[in-house]
Parts: structure tokens; C-alpha cells; sequence
């Protein structure tokens, strides 16, 4: 399945066998240390920095609705966010991971982003927008 949007991941995971798990990562982006001239330009034209992480949270499938939903319950939180990174962890002979199994995944998923490295996970604007990485 395609997914292009956030509502195609939801479609995708209730296909699934097992029950799945959502690990959200909230980021972003600053400039990073030693930044140069030409850093501090493509920052304040949109197009540079790092992402940082703000908050994350795990999530079963039945608990989430729409994006709008997400993005109002993070509000709540009080961190300002620009792109959130989505993956799911699946269960197993249809069980699902509970929170607390979560934990190490959603550490590892976050050490992953801090390093740069996140083509293992669909990323959305605060619009909901799917974003692409280059």
C-alpha cells in the first residue's frame, strides 16, 4: 500500500495482522552548534538545521484519530513542534505492545533522529503534510 498520507497509515496498520503500536518523536529545528553564515540564511529561509526533539509519546491504534486530533492533544503539552516522525511496532500473535514495551523503541527512535538518521520513518508537518527528506 502507497501511504501518502496520515490517514493511509492508519488504513495500512488496521490491515495488519497484529495489532500495531505508534511511536510519535515531536521535533524542531534549530540551528546546530558552530553554525556558519550560510547555516543561519537557509535556517531563516525554512531550509536548514537540525530537527530536535521535543517530546515523544506512544500510541495504540484504537487511541488515535485524526491528525488535527494529534496535533490538538499536543498543544496540550506546552512544546511547539514542527515535523513529527511516525513508526509503528508491531505485536505479536495478536497482542499488542503495551506502553511500557515501548519504551525502548520509541529511546531508539529518538537517538536515531538526533543522529540524522530517519529514512525509517514517515515524517508530517504540522499540516499534516507528508515530508520528504533530501
Amino acid at each position: 500500500m502507497n501511504i501518502s498520507s496520515y490517514e493511509d497509515l492508519l488504513e495500512a496498520a488496521k490491515q495488519q495482522p497484529d495489532p500495531q503500536r505508534f511511536l510519535f518523536v515531536f521535533t524542531q529545528p534549530e540551528l546546530p552548534e558552530g553554525y556558519a553564515e550560510e547555516q543561519i540564511r537557509r535556517f531563516h529561509e525554512g531550509r536548514g538545521g537540525v530537527l530536535t526533539p521535543k517530546m515523544c509519546t506512544d500510541k495504540a491504534l484504537d487511541e488515535l484519530g485524526s491528525f488535527s486530533d494529534l496535533v490538538a492533544e499536543s498543544q496540550q503539552m506546552g512544546q511547539d513542534w514542527k515535523i513529527v516522525f511516525v513508526a509503528c511496532l508491531g505485536g505479536r500473535a495478536g497482542v499488542m505492545p503495551t506502553s511500557e514495551e515501548a519504551q525502548e523503541p520509541l529511546k531508539k527512535m529518538v537517538d536515531s533522529i538526533q543522529n540524522g538518521a530517519i529514512s525509517n520513518y514517515l515524517a508530517y508537518d504540522r499540516d499534516g503534510n507528508q515530508v520528504q527528506f533530501s
